[in-house]
Parts: structure tokens; C-alpha cells; sequence
């Protein structure tokens, strides 16, 4: 297998892992931020396996839909509305989610509807979208990465102005960069049509926000069987 073959697989597979970890860390404390961030991590899971697919099998009219729905429109959007749940305040947050979510059920109308016509392309491209939708594609993505990034760079600079778990500024550091990286491979990817660059800032990204999602010691204060009720400190019996 080649990089554009090998990369998405491996961001497929770490995106599952880690919106599995989300989910279950919410279905064991409830809180929202975790239930929309499993959910961002699946759609990146969707979107880097349409990539693998594509790579491996071809392109086809169906990998080109779920790939641009997923991977192209929502999942920066979503990952970005988890971190707004945790800096502003509730009410704001859901109407927030309100909007997001009658505007995905309109992209996925417009993007499962969509006139397609894949002659000339051999793999995953925006540019196999009509414009109409490709339009879409800026809005989205610039609320998710402004919504991801600043508020991972606000709560590092609260965490360091407080001079507060200095561990936690790190960790929202390496998400604020994580999240920057496929942002920056997308627009590369627009400007020069090569995959692999993109391919390989998409696995960056996920790596560094994993990364930071570990770094944070709560993480690993505790310990659970997967999906099963029920937090252990570690140390005890």
C-alpha cells in the first residue's frame, strides 16, 4: 500500500479509537462536550475511512458523498462545538447546536442530492462537487477550526495567566495545534490538488489532539473497564 493508501488508514483507525474513548467517558459522567466530541471523532473516523476506501478500491459517486459530508463539511464544525460547551455558557452552546444541526441536515440534503459527475477524477476531490455546495464547505470549517483552536488557546492562556495545572495548558496547546493541521492540509490540497501532504497534516492533527487529550493527568487518575459503570482511582484497591 501507498501513503495515500496507508495515511488515512492510520488516522481512521486512531479517530475510532479516540471517539470511542469520548463516548465512553460520556456515557460515564454525562457531559455534553464529551457526547459532540465522540461524535466529531466518529465523522473524522467516516471521513479518513472514505479515504482509505478510495485509495484502496476507487472513487465512486457514494465514497464521494459520505467523504465530503463527513470529512469535508461537519467534522470540524462538531469538534469545535464540543470545545464551545466547555467555554461558553449553556444556553448559548444549544443554540449554537440548534443552528449546527438544521444546518447539516440541509448539507447532507444538498450533498446527497447533488448532480455528480466524476469523469476526469480518479480521487477524493472537492472539486467533484457542484459549487453551490463547495460554498458550504468555508462556513463550516471556519466556525469548527475558529471554535476548536480559540478555545483551546483561551482556556491554555487561562490555565498559564492562573498559573494552573500547567500539564492542562499543554494539553489544550497540542489541541489548538492539532487542530490547525488539517485546516492547513485542506487548503493545501485546494491550492495544489496533491493528497499526501494532506493526508499526512490530517494524521498530525489527530495525533497532537489525542495527544493532548491524554497529556491531561485525569485521564489517567482513573481507571474503568470500556462501557462499563463505574471510575477506579488508580493506587487503590
Amino acid at each position: 500500500m501507498d501513503a495515500i493508501t496507508v495515511l488515512p488508514l492510520i488516522s481512521s483507525i486512531l479517530s475510532l479509537i479516540f471517539g470511542l474513548t469520548v463516548l465512553d467517558q460520556f456515557l460515564a459522567r454525562r457531559k455534553p462536550y464529551q457526547l459532540i466530541w465522540a461524535i466529531g471523532l466518529l465523522m473524522y473516523f467516516i471521513g479518513t475511512g472514505c479515504e482509505f476506501w478510495a485509495g484502496k478500491w476507487g472513487l465512486n459517486a457514494t465514497v464521494l458523498r459520505v467523504w465530503y459530508l463527513f470529512g469535508a463539511v461537519l467534522v470540524a464544525a462538531y469538534l469545535g462545538m464540543g470545545t464551545l460547551y466547555l467555554v461558553t455558557p449553556r444556553r448559548t452552546a444549544n443554540i449554537v447546536l440548534t443552528i449546527l444541526l438544521a444546518a447539516s441536515v440541509y448539507a447532507a440534503f444538498m450533498v446527497f442530492t447533488a448532480n455528480i459527475d466524476l469523469r476526469g477524477f480518479t480521487t477524493l476531490s472537492g472539486e467533484a462537487m457542484p459549487g453551490g455546495i463547495r460554498l458550504m464547505t468555508p462556513v463550516f470549517n471556519t466556525f469548527g477550526t475558529v471554535a476548536l483552536v480559540g478555545g483551546a488557546a483561551y482556556s491554555a492562556w487561562v490555565f498559564w495567566k492562573h498559573k494552573l495545572m500547567p500539564y492542562r495548558m499543554i494539553s489544550n496547546i497540542l489541541i489548538a495545534v492539532g487542530a490547525i493541521m488539517p485546516a492547513a492540509g485542506g487548503t493545501s490540497m485546494r491550492l495544489t490538488g496533491h493528497l499526501t501532504l494532506f493526508y499526512v497534516l490530517e494524521l498530525i492533527g489527530i495525533i497532537l489532539i489525542f495527544t493532548g487529550f491524554l497529556r491531561s493527568r485525569e485521564v489517567f487518575g482513573f481507571y474503568r473497564f470500556p462501557f462499563v459503570h463505574g471510575f477506579h482511582k488508580i493506587g487503590s484497591d
